[in-house]
């Protein structure tokens, strides 16, 4: 598969990972839009918000259990979670990702 955020996970492109387990990885966002942009992906390829089912929503679950503990680790107490979920959202990488953003106050609209 050639999917660059599987290609991250495997260490075959570098990043500078924040967070590991065996279900998840963080790194910081090559573009980051805030003083701290994290993103997260499930390290099993779920192509986007769409793909989540009863076979992986456990994964997303650990995911959403862990993001609280990742954006205190940064600093964070307040901070924007998004997920671009297919072509109009403007989702370029299509493995589940989900950023986080923060360290300065955001724009009420996101549109």
């Amino acid at each position: 598969m050639d999917c660059l955020f599987c290609k991250i996970i495997e260490g075959t492109i570098p990043s500078t990972k924040v967070y590991e387990d065996d279900v998840m990885y963080a790194f910081r966002d090559i573009n980051p839009q805030a003083p701290v942009h994290v993103l997260v992906i499930p390290k099993l390829h779920i192509d986007s918000l769409n793909g989540v089912n009863a076979e992986n929503s456990e994964v997303i679950r650990a995911i959403f259990e862990k993001i609280p503990e990742i954006a205190k680790a940064e600093g964070l107490d307040s901070y924007r979670l998004v997920s671009n979920c297919g072509p109009d959202a403007c989702q370029t990488v299509h493995h589940l990702h989900f950023h986080i953003m923060g360290g300065r106050a955001m724009s009420g609209l996101m549109a």
